[in-house]
């Protein structure tokens, strides 16, 4: 039977053994490094190879071997191959990978709960709301705060908003009551399906589509894009276009790895990232809708659009969440975010 709790904790007893090895042939490493003028970049993540950020990890190589004539090699590991949601910020901060890009909900349980920003229902109107704040003064601000756990922020991109799934349309507050949502690990989208009358379930993103199939949990959230690579379409009959939240990412690094590099070649990485974030952005447009016209011929799952009076009723209900993330990272950090979408 499909357990979710063995399932994270071997995901992480495999995190800590790969890690202490790592940790033993580091110094071998760097010496390896400088003899040969030559680097491999581990780059890990959880979402298909064909989804937005698989597809900006793909461009990233590309530019980094072809700029660098080989001499920088990067390895990227799609899908949780290597790591997953429960081990991929430790394995990082340990130096078992060079480099991730996880979804912003995953920095509030390592300390920084303002990430959780990005996560509050109903904030955001659209993509360039949000990008006001990632290629902003206050997204720069987030990443920089990083430091203090040994990580070094390169950026954001983008993956779309999120709506809801079940086995039935979630347009009304009352359609959650009783439903076991996944959720990620995030005390404020818990705090969101609470609010709700769901009941949050936190699973790795790897896991979902099974608990979905088996009956572990009943519905989740997701870009439409990540639900149609997934093939949730399969298991669940309903998809709601409520486009109440964002989902993103942030490209981070080792502190350690990115210290040792030469200047020119963090500039030449840091150059790439960019470049591969905008495509990802820009991919991630384009294949929510492509995904959701796919969605709709291919039968599976029947789509729902709230009316404006549903989406005030579903806005209302989860308003509450706001206040509980303002007491928890201070009052000032919602402030200059609400500051900077108004002007």
């Amino acid at each position: 039977m499909f357990n979710p709790s063995t399932v994270a904790f071997t995901s992480r007893r495999r995190a800590l053994q790969r890690a202490a090895a790592v940790a033993a042939a580091g110094a071998a490493s760097v010496c390896g490094w400088a003899a040969s003028a030559g680097l491999t970049i581990r780059l890990s993540h959880v979402v298909a190879e064909d989804t937005p950020k698989g597809l900006a990890a793909q461009r990233f190589r590309a530019l980094v071997e072809e700029r660098s004539g080989g001499r920088i090699r990067v390895q990227v590991y799609p899908s949780a191959r290597l790591y997953g949601d429960h081990d991929e910020m430790q394995a990082l901060q340990l130096g078992a990978v060079e480099m991730l890009a996880p979804s912003l909900s995953k920095f509030g349980r390592i300390g920084f709960a303002e990430f959780e920003l990005f996560d509050l229902p109903f904030l955001f109107p659209d993509a360039a709301s949000v990008r006001r704040i990632t290629q902003g003064e206050l997204g720069r601000r987030m990443l920089a705060r990083l430091s203090r756990q040994h990580l070094v922020g390169l950026g954001f991109m983008d993956n779309g908003f999120k709506h809801m799934s079940a086995n039935r349309p979630l347009l009304e507050p009352a359609h959650f009551v009783g439903l076991r949502m996944r959720v990620q690990a995030s005390g404020v989208i818990a705090a969101q399906m609470r609010a709700l009358g769901a009941r949050p379930v936190t699973l790795s993103f790897s896991e979902t589509r099974q608990a979905l199939a088996t009956g572990v949990v009943d519905g989740t959230e997701n870009p439409i894009s990540n639900f149609w690579t997934q093939r949730m379409h399969e298991v669940q009959t309903d998809l709601s276009l409520t486009q109440h939240a964002y989902l993103g990412y942030a490209f981070v690094a080792n502190q350690r790895f990115w210290q040792g590099m030469p200047a020119g070649d963090r500039h030449l990485i840091e150059q790439a990232l960019r470049e591969a974030a905008q495509y990802g952005n820009q991919i991630a447009d384009a294949q929510n809708d492509s995904a959701l016209q796919a969605l709709q011929q291919s039968g599976f799952t029947r789509v729902h659009v709230p009316d404006p009076a549903q989406v005030a009723r579903l806005r209302a209900a989860v308003a509450p969440v706001h206040d509980g993330l303002a007491r928890r990272v201070g009052q000032q950090w919602l402030s200059d975010v609400r500051q900077a979408l108004a002007t």
